[in-house]
């Protein structure tokens, strides 16, 4: 059999389809390179006006997913005018419940900056107006003129009490006294009983009607107060009015557009009537609450908190890296004066969802899913279309602490989650809602066809990240490696990886040892050089593997012949870094019933898939040597010098070909290493890994020593799959090394053994000299023992003891 051809082994890029010389002569990918089918889906789901279309995006870390995402979304207008401003304002009647106002994108700021200055100025004027000798004056004089209409009331009872001899005197403020009198002196108790009856009589009688009358002149009093308390109040609103009455209308003129704005400011008219002593008054307790919640000096009841606020007309875009409950929903701070927690609506904090709403919000599906409480608030979010603003710790604990409950604030805002599939697939099964929440996956592809037109596109998506990651610019044959490392990455000489994580690092690295060298571009050896420095940093696992091959702890034999012993291959990844080592399978065999025994699975070293495969190799056995008679050889199969588990169907083909040469007695070739799964037919089915596996062989016979006739041999289908290193193309080019191709069992097993495996004529039989041949001769003579000494048993005399 012919080895497989250099190109074969490696597909390079064709130079020559690239009509550039460098990167700076591309134009930069504005999109992901290779996701149509994910961009189509967000197209299609940003598009649709209805509820429940959120997008769910599937996909392994590094595909680009929020890159994309950012992309498309970025610079959106908002021809719909989806996004408003959103403030939180007093509710001067329930101040519990703070109001929500909703205002076109960029009103919120004018609005703040409108009201704040309406205060600043009021605070000064105020206290200078209510402190001015013209107002001063007025209201002494309402006060004197009230206060003489009572002292003459007062007089004209006073002065009939003292006709009748009875004092009319001032006990505590607001209360009086009616006494009777002993000539300018009060009686007391003493002289007051020394008079006769008739005379404490009278003057009780005398006390009882001046009593009456003082009481309706107390009656008088009462209305006169709250006549003067109405017309000081009427006083100070007059004079408040002119104050901010026009200051006011100007801004309700400003904003007759917004109704919610100006019923607000009707609502501060009346508050400020009724709260002026806020401003009149020395506050300290005031300045020392905005203290410590860092705001400024000035009445909080009248303060803006803009909790949205859009500088520009775009679509809100949004990503919660941290999607905890608080930074998603928001959540209300709490100061504490005197050992008092006080909050009020200023201190309102708006979560990422008010943030994006009316637009978008990205994150990451596990991150969201970690945080307690979360998944289920966000689901009711989107279910009621509203954002509450409910504290957490109300939610973790059934204490009644009096808090705030802000009006919930409408919400209308297009999800995009990311995560892999294994969540994705969970919560469509675990949870019913989400399906109708998430009803588009945006399923991103790993690999892309590898063509020259896409290669190309690559091309400019190398330029691309070049230039966003300021990096060199890169040469034509740097461009042309890093797309066959893409290739490598791939496992597949006609696609390309869509893993940008990776090809944005391999730049980075290629572009440090570039400026390292003192390089205009970066060239082909630079991504060499980072992409070796790369594995020699991850490799130190495998030097370990490969030092107990070069002091011959670990067993292998690559020259020579050995029946039963076959050199297998294996694939071990450390951290993201894989490396192929080689493995020795060993098979005996011996008089029984034809059980293979597996001695990694009864020691319970070997997982299903291993096990599946020995049952599978049994099978063919049994089909080829055993159809229409017993066969009485057993074997067994064992991973010599391994200690962990076994796992995978890549060695069915090398146990296959051990169990062959044990049963045949022809030996098996060491110089050659063989990978493969096989199924009950004996084809040979694909198998992971190959370029690992074949350069792991490789890198054995360099430790072992060069021979020129050593190789490896891998199934037909893998062969598409070989993106080898340049040491071991160059050591095929030279004739050291060679990879061959088998489609059957019996391509291996002739190739190993080196005689024909042999084919069955129309009799069942197969040619004498052929490997399977000389196994169906060995059994037909152990079944001509059997029959003979069941036969001459049969044939005993039963008289003869």
């Amino acid at each position: 059999m012919k080895s497989l051809s250099l190109n074969q082994l490696y597909k390079a890029c064709v130079l020559k389809d690239f009509p550039f010389k460098t990167t700076r002569q591309l134009e930069p990918l504005a999109e992901i390179v290779g996701q149509h089918r994910a961009q189509e889906a967000v197209r299609f789901a940003l598009a649709m006006p209805h509820g429940g279309y959120n997008v769910y995006a599937v996909g392994r870390n590094g595909l680009g997913k929020s890159t994309m995402m950012l992309r498309y979304l970025e610079h959106h207008a908002d021809t719909e005018h989806k996004s408003h401003d959103w403030c939180y304002v007093a509710n001067f009647e329930e101040p519990r419940v703070p109001k929500i106002l909703r205002l076109p994108a960029g009103m919120g700021q004018a609005l703040k900056q409108d009201i704040d200055r309406l205060m600043s100025r009021l605070m000064k004027v105020i206290p200078q107006t209510f402190d001015s000798d013209s107002f001063l004056e007025r209201a002494e004089q309402l006060k004197n003129e009230y206060g003489k209409k009572q002292e003459d009331e007062l007089e004209k009872v006073a002065a009939q009490a003292r006709r009748k001899k009875v004092s009319l005197t001032v006990t505590t403020p607001g209360g009086y006294r009616l006494v009777a009198m002993n000539g300018d002196e009060p009686h007391t108790v003493e002289t007051f009983k020394k008079l006769t009856q008739e005379q404490r009589d009278k003057f009780e009688e005398i006390i009882d009607k001046l009593e009456k009358k003082l009481r309706q002149a107390l009656r008088k009093l009462a209305e006169w107060e709250q006549e003067y308390v109405d017309k000081q109040q009427a006083l100070n609103q007059e004079t408040l009015e002119s104050i901010a009455g026009h200051q006011i209308d100007e801004l309700i003129a400003k904003y007759q557009t917004e109704p919610e704005v100006t019923a607000h400011l009707d609502a501060v008219r009346k508050d400020l009537e009724d709260s002026l002593e806020i401003f009149l008054e020395d506050n300290e307790e005031q300045a020392a609450i905005a203290y410590a919640s860092l705001d400024k000096k000035m009445p909080r009841r009248y303060q803006i908190n803009l909790m949205v606020n859009h500088k520009n007309k775009e679509v809100p875009l949004v990503v919660e890296d941290n999607p905890n409950y608080h930074n998603l929903f928001g959540y209300v701070e709490n100061v504490t004066y005197k050992g008092t927690v006080f909050t009020d609506f200023s201190l309102i904090r708006p979560g990422s969802l008010h943030k994006a709403n009316g637009g978008y919000l990205l994150m990451d599906a596990n991150k969201m899913l970690e945080q307690p409480f979360v998944w289920d608030g966000l689901k009711r979010a989107l279910r009621s279309h509203t954002i509450q603003i409910n504290s957490l710790e109300r939610e973790l604990t059934l204490s009644g602490t009096i808090s705030l409950e802000p009006e919930p604030i409408p919400l209308d805002v297009k999800l995009v989650l990311f995560g892999d599939r294994e969540t994705w697939m969970l919560l469509q099964e675990y949870d019913p809602e989400f399906a109708e929440l998430f009803r588009v996956t945006a399923d991103f592809e790993n690999e892309m066809m590898r063509t020259s037109e896409s290669q190309l596109l690559y091309a400019k998506f190398i330029a691309s990240l070049v230039i966003e990651k300021k990096l060199l610019h890169c040469h034509q044959k740097a461009v042309a490696r890093v797309i066959e490392h893409s290739s490598r990455m791939a496992e597949h000489q006609d696609r390309l990886s869509l893993h940008a994580a990776d090809i944005a690092n391999l730049l980075r690295e290629s572009d440090y040892w570039a400026r390292q060298a003192g390089a205009r571009l970066i060239q082909a050896t630079h991504v060499e050089q980072a992409l070796a420095s790369a594995r020699y940093r991850s490799s130190r696992i495998r030097d370990q593997f490969y030092d107990s091959i070069r002091d011959g702890t670990t067993l292998v034999t690559t020259t020579g012949v050995r029946v039963g012993q076959v050199n297998a291959l294996s694939v071990l990844s450390t951290g993201g870094f894989e490396f192929g080592l080689s493995n020795r399978i060993t098979a005996i065999c011996y008089y029984g019933d034809g059980d293979v025994i597996d001695i990694e699975r009864d020691v319970k070293l070997g997982g299903n898939i291993h096990s599946k495969g020995v049952m599978i190799l049994t099978s063919w056995l049994s089909s080829h040597f055993a159809a229409t008679e017993p066969m009485h050889l057993s074997a067994s199969l064992t991973f010599e010098q391994n200690y962990g588990e076994v796992d995978g169907d890549s060695a069915s083909l090398a146990e296959l070909c051990a169990l062959v040469s044990a049963l045949s007695g022809f030996a098996v070739r060491q110089d050659l290493a063989i990978t493969g799964s096989v199924n009950q037919f004996g084809e040979v089915q694909p198998i992971g890994g190959a370029n690992e596996k074949i350069e792991g062989f490789f890198e054995t016979c360099r430790l072992t020593g060069m021979t020129g006739t050593q190789g490896v041999i891998v199934p037909h289908t893998n062969v598409q799959n070989l993106m080898l290193e340049s040491e071991l193309v160059d050591a095929v080019r030279n004739g050291q090394f060679a990879v061959y191709s088998v489609s059957t069992a019996e391509e291996a097993i002739t190739l190993l053994l080196g005689q024909p495996a042999g084919k069955m004529d129309g009799n069942g039989r197969y040619p004498k000299q052929s490997v399977f041949g000389v196994i169906q001769q060995r059994l037909d003579k152990m079944r001509e023992r059997e029959r003979e000494e069941h036969g001459h048993g049969d044939n005993k005399d039963p008289s003869i003891h």
